[in-house]
């Protein structure tokens, strides 16, 4: 009975963590989570859980947060590959309740081992295998907190270290450990004391794209030229002058380098609002497919393009092809495209503009590597019409507001079908769209060439978590070997 009242305490804590994600958006559930797996993986009395049975208690916190995390997975593919990665993913945390029993044993230096060798697993899970899948990151869910803002210092892993440290001290249910999880919740709102955000070094006028696609579903890019007369119109329809233009990824998923109407649909808008535009397309090379951005200027040239360096396994690319077609027909819709390896900038009218391509916003060196060469703003193109109205839209701009805080640089988010948004460097969106509609923003954003603390040092601080959780791990199951 103890061991089904464990796994329900497990369940409620994995589901407590999905209601931090937006669009609940509820950051302190998702500390409260935390802190009931911690509870269910700890001593209670003389009972003391077994490793086994913290591997199932893992798997239970693991899918109670996955499942309802996911399903715009299978919006249009059906349920088998959604609860696939939901169970995948999931399967991390049988290893990390399996060694969090004997940490959670530890009464003086458990809560700071739990949060660490959490931190470890996540790193895991975020890059292996196929590149990882960082969606489900506990940080991506503090974003409406004041733990969101220790981002500046450390990225996405600090405050997953924070939360997770936070909610394990609430779980040792002692009144101490409870003040400090209380102060350093609060300590989140005294961080731009620590990192101060950087002067503006000037301002640009910019205005994000959402076109619009004609259809709901996989095939909407059967009319690939209805997408892109969408982004043309709606461009042409600017009543105001700007500086710099964003189109979504795939606006233009005919290639306009070798279909002339395709590229007149394009020059016509970007001479008529008279400003370099990013437009995303694709092009073919001698290495293959690409997801390419590309600048087309006023003029009629182009400019410098970025190649989507992250790549979506199962999406963008098919890894084990024919054996993953014996389980679905829909393998074979997925593309073959190749990743680039630039540094993710491009320069429009004297600004640096840093990209992070749809999928691309989950992995923490894309955002840093661009500031680190110089980006003064940053974009975020993205095509998520696949993912219908499901909650995957939302998740994803809570990724960029963290990346914002994170790099201290204002964000632009143009989806083609919605939601597209202005975001500050301070995380806050000052103007969104609704999705499956046409639609534009434009606001002034500023340009800043100052780097935080996190795109300096965040990478060795996640690695320094990474390896200290590791060796929390290896020590704690030396030590239960000795005892037992």
């Amino acid at each position: 009975m103890r061991l089904l009242a464990r796994l329900v305490l497990a369940g409620i804590g994995g589901y407590a963590s999905y209601a931090s994600f937006v669009p609940l958006g509820w950051w302190w559930a998702g500390i409260l989570g935390l802190a009931a797996l911690a509870v269910a993986l700890m001593p209670w009395g003389d009972d003391q859980p077994r490793k086994r049975s913290g591997a199932l208690i893992g798997l239970t916190y693991g899918l109670a947060l996955y499942v309802p995390l996911l399903p715009w997975i299978g919006e249009f593919v059906g349920a088998v590959p959604w609860l696939a990665l939901a169970v995948t993913e999931s399967l991390y945390f049988v290893v990390f309740g399996f060694l969090a029993v004997p940490i959670a044993r530890w009464k003086h230096w458990g809560p700071l081992a739990f949060a660490l060798w959490f931190v470890a697993m996540e790193f895991v899970r975020s890059n292996w295998p196929f590149g990882g899948f960082a969606w489900g990151r506990l940080g991506w869910g503090q974003i409406e907190g004041p733990v969101a803002q220790w981002a500046s210092i450390g990225g996405p892993a600090l405050v997953t270290f924070v939360a997770v440290f936070v909610g394990a001290l609430l779980a040792s249910r002692r009144l101490i450990p409870a003040i400090g999880a209380f102060l350093l919740v609060c300590s989140g709102m005294a961080i731009p004391l620590v990192q101060p955000a950087g002067a503006p070094t000037g301002e640009i006028k910019i205005a994000a794209i959402q076109g619009n696609v004609p259809r709901l579903g996989l095939d909407f890019n059967a009319q690939r030229r209805a997408v892109l007369a969408n982004h043309a119109r709606v461009t042409e329809e600017l009543e105001e002058p700007v500086d710099l233009v964003i189109w979504p990824e795939n606006s233009s998923d005919v290639n306009p380098f070798s279909d002339d109407k395709a590229r007149q649909l394009i020059t016509g808008a970007v001479a008529k609002v008279n400003a370099p535009t990013l437009v995303g397309t694709i092009t073919v090379d001698e290495v293959g497919p690409r997801n390419t951005m590309v600048v087309f200027n006023p003029d009629g040239t182009t400019g410098e393009y970025h190649y989507k360096k992250f790549l979506q396994p199962f999406g963008e690319y098919m890894p084990y092809r024919d054996f993953f077609r014996r389980f679905s027909s829909f393998v074979d819709m997925a593309g073959n495209f190749q990743p680039g390896d630039g540094d993710g900038v491009v320069t429009m009218k004297d600004v640096k503009v840093g990209i992070a391509t749809c999928y691309e916003v989950a992995f923490d060196a894309a955002a840093r590597t661009a500031v680190d060469k110089g980006a003064q703003i940053l974009a975020t193109p993205t095509n998520n019409a696949t993912f219908g109205f499901t909650n995957m839209t939302y998740q994803q701009m809570a990724m960029s507001r963290m990346r914002a805080i994170e790099t201290d640089r204002a964000v632009v988010i143009a989806a083609t079908s919605g939601s597209s948004a202005l975001i500050l460097p301070d995380g806050s969106v000052i103007e969104k769209t609704a999705i499956f509609q046409p639609a534009t923003l434009v606001d002034t954003l500023p340009l800043k060439d100052s780097r935080t603390i996190a795109v300096r040092y965040g990478h060795f601080m996640e690695l320094i978590m990474v390896g200290l959780g590791l060796a929390a791990a290896v020590l704690s199951l030396m030590v239960s070997r000795r005892h037992r």
